[in-house]
Order: structure tokens, then sequence, then C-alpha cells
């Protein structure tokens, strides 16, 4: 591959991870039309991917994005019967110049999706900041099922593969794909607009767009074999979404833990892994790489925010943990003490069997590994088999001294643990026994 070749390639990759969810904004807020959208822009990456290496890259690569998946949204309106009657309107769109975004001039497209695609119809002030909240929104409309709305999501506005998204959601891709795909079809039969929904339904909308959120944070931090242990490109575009989410619907307090959340937990990044590109344990992360100015301004957010009920009051949280973790200068002056009350007043909330496993670990560091294998034992009743409930079982097996139990743990661990970078360092914990 020429060097002309790789810079094409590399601009694509740049512009499909900071332009995606912007470009199908665009293109659903013109058109109106989710289930033909994201199809459109996708083939529009892959014409890109061909066309570029050999004609070079156009002066706005963005713009000759849009401009082409506008042209296959057209395309396929052509070929469908509800669009037959508009075939004149369509003629005259295809001709016109494009705007600055390098779609066709908004103003004839207007109707030919059954509604007003006019950038300033139903949209509310500040909106124009960026097209991936009402995204949002749309994606985790209540008329979509639950589980499938922070998946949605997750393709909408990050543009992560839908590969990634099952993995996510241990699912096979083709389950995940079908799901997707029905989603949309969803969105596309009852009508759904580009809209931001009326500001009284708003506390009960924004849970599933920080859901959304987190997820699309959580796919940066759970690479498969082969990737990196952080996707920084993916985790740091949820942690700007979620403080733009927060911004743009200011006085919602799960928006605003979840920034807290997400930043304090971001700002470990470059220790996460080490230089041969593994997995490196939170007590063995060298805290000078630790971004402090984006821990006091997590902290800064955090401290804003008093207890309080709900999902918010659960990523309040878990962001006071990250807090002790940040705060702490080495790993032996955490505050485990803080940290195990926390974790208990979080499983009084959730009840989740995660969160007790988290809570075994900090008691273990305040009374011991016996004390933490017995907070454990209720946690490992629910998640039978589960990797992670054997892995941390082995940590504390083997800091008790018990080396064969740790050695049969690590086993189970490794058994039932993903191919991936996890994976790879539960092997050399079981070899430097």
């Amino acid at each position: 591959m020429s060097p002309a070749e790789q810079d094409a390639h590399l601009v694509l990759a740049d512009v499909y991870r900071a332009d995606w969810g912007r470009l199908l904004g665009g293109l659903i807020r013109r058109h109106g039309r989710p289930d033909l959208a994201e199809d459109a822009l996708a083939d529009a990456v892959a014409s890109a991917s061909a066309s570029w290496p050999a004609d070079g890259v156009p002066a706005n690569p963005p713009g000759w994005l849009a401009h082409v998946a506008s042209r296959r949204v057209l395309d396929a309106l052509r070929h469908e019967s509800t669009a037959r009657a508009k075939a004149p309107l369509l003629a005259v769109a295809e001709a016109v110049l494009a705007d600055d975004d390098g779609f066709p001039r908004a103003d004839l497209l207007r109707g030919v999706a059954g509604q007003p695609t006019s950038p300033a119809a139903g949209r509310l002030p500040g909106v124009d900041v960026d097209d991936r909240l009402p995204l949002l929104f749309m994606a985790t409309h209540p008329a979509l099922a639950p589980e499938v709305r922070p998946a949605l999501a997750l393709r909408f506005v990050l543009g992560v593969p839908t590969a990634d998204i099952a993995a996510l959601f241990l699912v096979p891709t083709a389950t995940m794909a079908a799901r997707l795909t029905r989603a949309k079809g969803r969105l596309r039969a009852i009508g759904v607009g580009f809209t931001m929904p009326d500001p009284q339904v708003w506390p009960e909308r924004v849970d599933d767009v920080a859901r959304a959120i987190y997820l699309a944070f959580t796919a940066g931090y759970a690479p498969r074999e082969g990737e990196q242990v952080v996707r920084v490109a993916v985790a740091g575009e949820a942690v700007r979404l979620a403080a733009l989410a927060a911004h743009l619907l200011p006085g919602q307090p799960v928006l605003d833990a979840l920034t807290a959340l997400l930043v304090l937990q971001h700002a470990r990044r470059d220790a996460r892994a080490g230089p041969d590109g593994d997995l490196v344990r939170l007590a063995d992360q060298d805290r000078s790489t630790w971004h402090a100015g984006e821990i006091a301004v997590g902290l800064a957010t955090l401290t804003r925010l008093t207890p309080g009920t709900g999902y918010a009051e659960e990523l309040r949280l878990q962001a006071l943990v990250a807090a002790f973790h940040d705060t702490a200068p080495t790993s032996g002056a955490t505050d485990w003490a803080a940290i195990a009350r926390t974790y208990a007043r979080l499983e009084d909330l959730t009840g989740s069997p995660i969160v007790r496993l988290n809570r075994a670990v900090a008691v273990a560091e305040i009374a011991g590994p016996m004390a933490g294998l017995a907070v454990l034992q209720a946690a490992a009743d629910q998640l039978p088999g589960h990797h992670r409930i054997a892995v941390v079982r082995a940590e504390l097996l083997r800091r008790d001294g018990d080396r064969e139990g740790a050695r049969t743990a690590y086993g189970q661990a490794v058994a039932t643990c993903p191919d991936g970078p996890e994976r790879r360092h539960l092997l050399r914990r079981l070899a430097s026994l």
C-alpha cells in the first residue's frame, strides 16, 4: 500500500470516528428515514474506502460522505412505491448544489419522506450544536425494546461496529444485526421525528440516554482479541458526548453523575496498558500518568451532586468509588473502608452481584482475603461459572497462601474468559505461581 493510500485510509478512519453521529443525524434530520440513512452512510463509507485511495481524498471528506449518502437515500426512495409520485421533486433535488454540510438543500427535500425536514422544524434552541443529541433520543425511544436502545445508540451515535456491539451484549453478531434492523424498521413504522422530546418527559428519557452513553464508554474498555486494551477514541468520544448531553440538558443529575464517572475513569487510560499492550492492574498502574486535570474536573462535577435515587444515585456512587481511587497517591493509601461502604450502599440500591464482587475485593483489603471470600460467595451463587468470580477467588486465595487453590481458580477463569487482553493477563498470573 502506497503512502497516499495509507493516508486516505487514515483520513477515512478519523472521519468515521469523529463525524459518524453528526453525519447520520444530518441525514435523518433531512430525510426523516433512520432505516435508510444508516445503511446509506455505511455504503458511502464503503465507497470512500474504495475511491479515496485511488482518486485522492476530497477537500471536504465529511461533506463528501454526506453528499454520497444523501444520494443513496434518494436512490432508495426512488425505488419505493411511496416515492414514485415524487419523482419530479427527486430529480430537482439531485440537480441542486449541496448545502454547506454536503447535503442536498433541505428546503427542496421537504416532504420527500412524508414529514418536514427543515433544520429548524421542531427543534429546540441549542440542538444545532450537535445532531447527536436528538439522535440519542431517537435511538432510545420508548417504543423500542429496552434491550435494543443502548445498542442502537452505540450504532447510531458512535458508529460502533455491529460485531463489537454484539460482543458487548454477549450475543452472536447475526442476532445483534437483526435486532438493529428491526429497531430501525420500528422507528420508521411509528414515524419518530428527528426532534428533541418535550422537556416534561426528559426525566423519564434521560436515564435511557445515560445508559446508552455509558455503554458506549464501556465499548471502549471491552476490546476483543487483537485490539488494544483501551480504544481511547471510542471511550473519549463517549466522555465528550456525556459532557455535551449534560450541557444541553442542564439540571439532569443523571447526566452530571455520568459525566463525573466517565471523566474520573477515563483519566487513568494511559496507565491501563503496558508497553507491550497488555492489561495492567489498578494496583500496578503508574499513577503519574493519570490525567490530574481531568481528575480535578471530575471531582468538581461530583462534589456538586447530592445523594438521590434511581440510576442517577447509582452513577453517583460509582463515581464516588472512582474518586477514592483517583485521589489516592498510592495503591496502599487507598481508602478501602470508604470504598467498601460505598459498594454496600450501591449493592443495597442495585442488588447487583457484580457490585458484591467488587465489595468483596474492598473487604479483603480491610479484613483480609478470607473475609473477602466470604462476601464473594453470595455473588458466586448468583453468577455461577462467571470468569470474574473465579478471578477474584484466585487473587484472594493467592494472597492467603493457598497456591493450589489459586491455581485451580485461575484455570477456571482462563477456561471461561473470552480471548483477548484479559485472558492473556490471567495466563500470566497463573504462570507466575
